[in-house]
């Protein structure tokens, strides 16, 4: 049984699609049978996979909102395999608030493609919509990626109500897989204070890896790949492997 993974931040620009696309890289290099689910309209997910979005079909949207079996949308990429999604995406709330089950509409379509794979992780939007909410009540858990800025703990204390809220409500199982800090500058005083703070109000949750500010984790999806095939030896890279391994130590045979 796979362990599915949303990966969540009310806040957009804090690096969710990066190490979304990055771990999933590093768990393929590390055996680990990976799938990422592109839930965001803007589908960067997919293209920083190498994936044409544009001609990307069957989708996410196909899977949602028609009925289309998930195993017929997966599409097999070096880095591991992904459910792609487009603009086609916009606009699918509306169209999910009339369907049976809403929230767990998502949640209904991976179960047959659990048994398949060791790490399922699902790309969010920012925004917390009904498409967010069919990602948190198909996970098990949420991994959140927190860019090291002042407003980090606000955007932070926002977050775990909305998980709060979700738990009470829609899916009483979901963890917190862990907090990891992104853009990481330990050449200024702001990186490192952030960090502190964070690590205080989270304690335990936060992996001990960051991710620093790297160009070339910015260059790597104009390329259509992560950043650990782009530059194996970039410093964004070195990171994302550890972090991969943080988290493939808390989860030594998936769920």
């Amino acid at each position: 049984m796979s362990k599915v993974i949303a990966l969540f931040n009310q806040k957009g620009g804090v690096g969710k699609t990066t190490t979304c696309v990055n771990l999933a890289c590093a768990f393929t290099d590390a055996g680990r049978k990976t799938l990422v689910v592109d839930c965001d309209p803007q589908g960067h997910s997919t293209a920083g996979l190498g994936i044409n979005k544009q001609n990307a079909a069957p989708n996410t949207y196909h899977v949602l909102l028609e009925g289309v079996p998930a195993e017929k949308a997966v599409v097999s990429t070096p880095y591991g395999d992904v459910i792609p999604c487009n603009r086609d995406l916009f606009g699918s709330g509306i169209q999910l608030a009339a369907a049976e089950g809403r929230e767990t509409v998502l949640r209904e379509a991976l179960r047959p493609l659990r048994d398949r794979y060791d790490f399922i992780l699902i790309d969010c939007p920012a925004l917390l919509e009904l498409l967010t909410l069919n990602a948190l009540c198909a996970a098990d858990s949420v991994l959140i990626p927190v860019q090291c800025e002042y407003l980090a703990l606000e955007g932070l204390s926002e977050l775990m109500g909305t998980l709060r809220m979700v738990r009470k409500s829609l899916n009483p199982g979901l963890e917190v897989e862990g907090v990891v800090l992104t853009m990481f500058d330990g050449r200024t005083n702001l990186s490192p204070q952030v960090a502190a703070a964070v690590k205080k109000h989270m304690k335990q949750a936060v992996f001990k890896t960051a991710i620093p500010r790297n160009v070339r984790l910015s260059e790597a999806p104009s390329h259509g790949m992560p950043v650990l095939r782009y530059d194996p030896s970039s410093r964004g890279a070195w990171a994302y492997r550890q972090l991969a391994e943080e988290i493939m130590a808390q989860n030594p045979k998936g769920r």
